[in-house]
C-alpha cells in the first residue's frame, strides 16, 4: 500500500457505532467526525427528534435515528435489540448522552440527584453492557464514555454533577477490565465547550483555560476517533479535552 492510498482511508469503513444524544452539540459533532470515518452511525435521542433526523440525514451512509428514554433500562434494552436488528452489528459506543444542571448542594432534592445520575451514571453503564454483550459475542469493539472536566475538579454549584461524572470515570476503568480483552473502554473528558454565547460558567472555565480559547465539538470528536481506532492496548483510559484547564 503506497502512502497516499493510506492517508485517504476511511478508518471505520464497514463498521457500526451508536452514538448517545447524538442529535446535537457535541454528539452531532462526534457522529458527524465518525460518519466522515466511513462509519454507519446510529443517531439515538432522547427528545431532539428534529434535530436527530437532520443529523442522521448529514451523516448518510446509511445512518438512521433511534429513540429512547434513557432512564428506563428496559428502553435501552430494546434500543440496543433495535439498532443490532437494523445494522446487524455494533462496533462503537459512545455514551455521550447527559445533563447538566446547577444548583447549591444545599438545596440539592432527590429528585434533582435522580435526574442527573439516572442518565449521566446509571444510562452510561447499562448502554455500555448491552453494547459490550454484543460486541464480545462479535468481533470486539471500542467504548467511549463522555465524561466532564467535573469530574476531576470539583465544582462547589454543581456537586452533584460532579459526582455522576466522577463516576463516569471509575466506571470506565472497571469496565476496561470487566470487558477485556474484546473490547477497550475509554473515557472523554471534555473542558469548556462553547455553543453561541458562553455561560458564566462557561466564560469562567475560559478565562481560565491555556488554550486562550473555548472548545468546538471538532475537538472532542477527534479525542474519540483517537480512542477508536487506536491500539487495543490502549484502554482503561481518560484523556481531558480541555485546553490544559485540568493542568492548573
Amino acid at each position: 500500500m503506497e502512502i497516499r492510498d493510506w492517508v485517504h482511508m476511511r478508518l471505520l469503513e464497514g463498521r457500526v457505532a451508536v452514538v448517545t444524544g447524538g442529535a446535537k452539540r457535541i454528539g452531532r459533532g462526534i457522529a458527524l467526525r465518525l460518519a466522515c470515518e466511513g462509519a454507519r452511525v446510529a443517531v439515538h435521542y432522547g427528545t431532539s427528534e428534529t434535530e436527530a433526523i437532520t443529523t442522521a440525514a448529514e451523516c448518510g451512509n446509511g445512518a438512521a435515528i433511534f429513540k429512547a428514554n434513557l432512564e428506563h433500562v428496559a428502553e435501552i434494552e430494546t434500543l440496543f435489540s433495535a439498532i443490532e436488528q437494523q445494522f446487524g452489528r455494533i462496533d462503537v459506543l459512545v455514551n455521550n448522552a447527559g445533563r447538566f444542571t446547577t444548583i447549591d448542594a444545599l438545596q440539592v432534592t432527590e429528585a434533582d440527584w435522580d435526574f442527573i445520575h439516572s442518565v449521566n451514571l446509571k444510562a452510561q453503564f447499562f448502554c455500555a453492557q448491552q453494547a459490550a454483550k454484543r460486541m464480545i459475542a462479535g468481533d470486539g469493539g471500542r467504548i467511549v464514555n463522555i465524561s466532564s472536566l467535573g469530574g476531576i475538579r470539583p465544582w462547589s454549584k454543581n456537586a452533584h454533577y460532579c459526582a455522576s461524572k466522577a463516576g463516569v470515570i471509575m466506571m470506565t476503568r472497571a469496565l476496561s477490565k470487566a470487558f477485556a480483552p474484546k473490547v477497550t473502554v475509554n473515557s472523554v473528558a471534555p473542558g469548556a465547550i462553547v455553543f453561541g454565547e458562553p455561560n458564566a460558567l462557561e466564560a469562567r472555565l475560559i478565562a481560565k483555560t491555556p488554550a486562550r480559547r473555548g472548545g468546538m465539538p471538532e475537538d472532542i470528536a477527534d479525542a474519540v476517533v483517537f480512542f477508536v481506532t487506536t491500539t487495543t492496548f490502549v484502554t482503561g483510559q481518560l484523556l481531558a479535552v480541555d485546553g490544559g484547564l485540568s493542568q492548573k
